[in-house]
């Protein structure tokens, strides 16, 4: 059995921290219930508070969008490098 120092464990957990970034989704979910939470006073703060949560909407399809070109775009590169290993390979 491995004896696991106090210190071992807090770097450990520091390292852990510092690979665990939120993202792009998480902001704007908690954007969305901010944004949902919040109870405007006056008839131009809800216009506002509209905007800014169309805003969020166009967002979220630009980020989808975004996202779908990323996977086609890996696929491609995957592709790429496979007929390159197999060119490689065919020249030894």
């Amino acid at each position: 059995m491995k004896n696991f120092s106090l210190n071992n464990l807090t770097w450990n957990f520091i390292k852990l921290e510092e690979n665990t970034s939120p993202s792009v989704r998480s902001y704007i979910q908690s954007l969305s219930e901010l944004l949902n939470s919040m109870r405007p006073n006056t008839t131009t703060d809800a216009r506002r508070l509209e905007i800014a949560k169309n805003h969020i909407k166009e967002v979220k399809k630009h980020i989808n969008k975004l996202e779908e070109r990323v996977e086609v775009l890996e696929e491609q590169v995957k592709l790429l490098e496979e007929t390159k290993d197999k060119d490689i390979v065919k020249d030894e």
